[in-house]
C-alpha cells in the first residue's frame, strides 16, 4: 500500500469525527436530531452511529468548501484541531506509541509527549484531509455486546481505481463519551507505527531528546507542503 493511499485514508480516519462538536451549532434538523442528547449524554449514542454521523456530515462540509479543497492548511488545521481533537483520547495513543519507554516518563514528560504527538499527527495529515476528493465510505456493522466499553468499528473507503483500504477506529467508552485510542489503516496501527522509531530515539537521546525531535519535527511541518517522516528531515 502507498505512503499517499495511507495518508489518504488516514486523513478520512481523522475526518470522521470532525463534527462531532459542531453538531450542536447546525441548524440543519438532521444534525440537530443526531445530536439531541448527546451533548448533554455523549455515551448514549452508539460507537458505530456517531463514526457514520460525522463521516457523512465531515464529507458534506469538505465538498463545500473550497478553501480546503485549495488546500488552505491552516483552514484544516483549524478544523481538526477544534472539532476532531474531543474525539480522540491521546494521551492512551502517546502511551500506546511509547511502549515500554512510556513507564519511565515523568508526568511533565508525558505532558509534553502528549501535547508533541498530537501536534505532529494533527499536522503530519492536515495536506492529506484537503484532498479528499470522491471517496466512498462502506460502513460495517458493529460487532459488540451493549455492555462492551472497548470496541472496534470498521470502515472501508472505496477509491475510484484503487484497492478498498480499511480502516479500524478501536474505540473506549469513557465518561465523556465514546473516544478512539488507536487508528488502523490497511490493518497498520497508525499509533504502533511510530514506536519503533519513538524507542530507537529514546535509546540515543533519552525520553527529553524524543520530545526535543518531535517538537524540532512539529516546527518544520508548520512551513507549507511540508511531508515527511513522523521525526525526519521535511521534504518540499
Amino acid at each position: 500500500m502507498s505512503l499517499k493511499v495511507v495518508q489518504s485514508a488516514t486523513a478520512a480516519a481523522l475526518a470522521v469525527f470532525a463534527l462531532a462538536a459542531v453538531l450542536a451549532g447546525m441548524p440543519p434538523v438532521l444534525a440537530q436530531a443526531q445530536a439531541q442528547g448527546a451533548q448533554a449524554h455523549p455515551d448514549l449514542v452508539a460507537p458505530d452511529v456517531l463514526v457514520k454521523t460525522v463521516t457523512l456530515e465531515v464529507v458534506d462540509i469538505i465538498r463545500k468548501d473550497k478553501d480546503i479543497q485549495k488546500g488552505d492548511r491552516k483552514k484544516v488545521i483549524a478544523l481538526i484541531e477544534t472539532k476532531v481533537l474531543p474525539h480522540f483520547n491521546f494521551t492512551a495513543m502517546t502511551a500506546l506509541a511509547m511502549g515500554q519507554s512510556w513507564n519511565k516518563a515523568t508526568p511533565e514528560q508525558k505532558k509534553h509527549l502528549t501535547e508533541e504527538f498530537k501536534t505532529l499527527l494533527v499536522r503530519t495529515y492536515s495536506s492529506a484531509l484537503s484532498a479528499y476528493s470522491d471517496q466512498k465510505f462502506d460502513f460495517r456493522p458493529l460487532r459488540a455486546k451493549p455492555t462492551d466499553t472497548d470496541v472496534t468499528v470498521n470502515v472501508r473507503v472505496v477509491q475510484a481505481g484503487a484497492q478498498p483500504v480499511t480502516i479500524d477506529y478501536d474505540m473506549e467508552k469513557r465518561p465523556a463519551g465514546w473516544k478512539v485510542w488507536d487508528v488502523r489503516v490497511g490493518g497498520i496501527s497508525l499509533v504502533a507505527n511510530y514506536r519503533t522509531e519513538f524507542d530507537n530515539l529514546v535509546r540515543e537521546s533519552g525520553i527529553d531528546g524524543l520530545i526535543k525531535a518531535l517538537q524540532a519535527k512539529n516546527r518544520s511541518l508548520e512551513q507549507p507542503a511540508a511531508v515527511a517522516s513522523p521525526t525526519g528531515t521535511a521534504k518540499k
